[in-house]
């Protein structure tokens, strides 16, 4: 059956569909493969094998009956642990919700359940989700499935970790500075932050509001490009709670042609260079991008070197300001100093400094979004380093500042694996566009998959953990 877990989401429902597997021997696979990975990865924390096999034969048994639930009937997917299931333990990764168990399903998981997926299990997150490594207080450390001694980042890790591993065909994460994105490059994953405004957050960790309400953003994650598009289509748009989601259509990626398209390319952030396999995969993605007709300009946009210190101000520099107070009355407890204490400033900004940081945050954004809104799509490094040991990020967060860049402006930016390092870890690209231009990520993404990239199935048995 291990072709079967491998396979992409939208080829399992067409089977499950055309009746030639069973959600119930589907469900009954992954369970197999989870049994397998997860004792070296660490990446579901919740299994819900008896629920979802019961799910399944219900799904079965519709099916039998001539009912389609849905685009994912009777496809076992996992959620990342900072979005609340209904009847599962929820715990955002802190110890005040260490036995928590919510009453009604995030807005995500309930538009994916209705689409006829089912919940397989839940996926290992930092505390509250603000960390590039995954681990907490509860469950502990996730491991990368291409070496056990590497991050799989965060705080998608995961999510990012078991579909990389075959454990499950997508899922969703999120994104408040690279959250999908980063675990997706680390992971050898395609996985999307949408445009500020396309996915409603209800029922996530870190809510919609405040004043960095822009930041976060809920997306997929997957091996293929094709299942970030359709899980897209099934979680985007309004759900009446969330007040800052936009109406905006979602367009077909498959209806874009490249060729004429203009793009740019960013090397090099002046905060920190990525290292030289780091480049040499994004000069790769350009010169296929270049052969498919994209014309391609190098660029540095003006104040793009501000990327970090902006970002981490309106996160930690105001003594967490409203998020931490949020988090606090959230969680019920005090955040665990592993993880988060080392983020939070024992200062706070005066009211003129807030101020000053918020101007400094709209003349970043119309600096970037006024070179940027000229190409059509941005190449640049999901990180400067393609490859982090465990306990190294805060030694190395400058290196995520470039992802950063996207939180801060509000644009739609994809990964997808376009090389593979010395070492045998794999080395993703970052592709942005303009905001509601999703489709233009997508396929300018799916272009990179089958050309030169995409997933590539771990050696999990062949690592070993210090």
């Amino acid at each position: 059956m291990m072709d079967i877990v491998c396979k992409s989401a939208k080829s399992l429902a067409r089977v499950i569909q055309a009746k030639e597997l069973s959600s119930e021997e589907l469900v009954n696979a992954y369970v197999k493969r989870i049994e397998e990975v997860n004792p070296k990865l660490n990446a579901i924390v919740q299994l819900k094998a008896e629920e979802a096999l019961q799910h399944a034969k219900e799904t079965d048994n519709l099916l039998a009956k001539g009912e389609i639930i849905g685009p994912l009937h009777g496809v076992p997917v996992t959620i990342k642990d900072s979005l609340d299931t209904a009847g599962v333990i929820t715990t955002w990764g802190t110890p005040g919700r260490k036995n928590h168990i919510p009453t009604e399903d995030a807005t995500v998981v309930r538009r994916m359940k209705r689409a006829g997926a089912i919940l397989l299990g839940k996926t290992n997150t930092p505390e509250f989700t603000l960390a590039y490594e995954t681990d907490n207080p509860i469950y502990g450390r996730t491991n990368n499935p291409y070496n056990l001694n590497q991050t799989p980042g965060g705080s998608s890790g995961g999510e990012a970790a078991i579909i990389s591993a075959c454990g499950s065909p997508a899922g969703i994460g999120s994104d408040t500075g690279g959250s999908i994105r980063v675990p997706s490059h680390f992971c050898g994953l395609a996985g999307i932050k949408p445009t500020s405004g396309r996915v409603p957050r209800t029922g996530h960790a870190i809510p919609y509001g405040y004043l960095i309400d822009s930041l976060t953003q809920l997306g997929p994650i997957a091996r293929y490009v094709e299942d970030l598009a359709l899980v897209l289509s099934i979680i985007a748009g309004e759900d009446g709670i969330d007040p800052f989601i936009v109406p905006m259509p979602l367009n077909n990626y498959e209806d874009v042609n490249l060729d004429g398209m203009n793009a740019a390319i960013i090397k090099n952030n002046e905060i920190v260079a990525p290292d030289e396999e780091t480049i040499k995969v994004l000069n790769s993605t350009a010169q296929i991008l270049s052969e498919a007709g994209v014309n391609m300009n190098e660029i540095h946009p003006s104040g793009i070197e501000e990327s970090f210190n902006i970002y981490m101000g309106l996160l930690f520099g105001w003594d967490g300001g409203d998020l931490v107070r949020l988090l606090l009355d959230r969680a019920g407890t005090a955040i665990d100093e592993s993880s988060l204490g080392l983020l939070l400033s024992d200062t706070r900004m005066s009211s003129m400094e807030l101020l000053h940081l918020i101007e400094q945050w709209d003349n970043y954004r119309q600096n970037i979004l006024t070179s940027l809104n000229k190409f059509d799509l941005i190449l640049a490094p999901v990180n400067a380093y393609h490859t982090m040991s465990h306990g190294t990020s805060f030694e190395n967060i400058l290196g995520f500042s470039y992802t950063m860049i996207f939180n801060l402006t509000g644009s739609p930016a994809g990964v997808v694996r376009a090389g593979t390092a010395s070492n045998g870890l794999p080395i993703g690209v970052q592709i942005a566009a303009r905001h509601w231009k999703e489709e233009l990520v997508l396929a300018a993404l799916h272009h990179i998959e089958q050309t030169i990239g995409g997933w590539q199935a771990p050696s999990i048995g062949e690592n070993i953990v210090d």
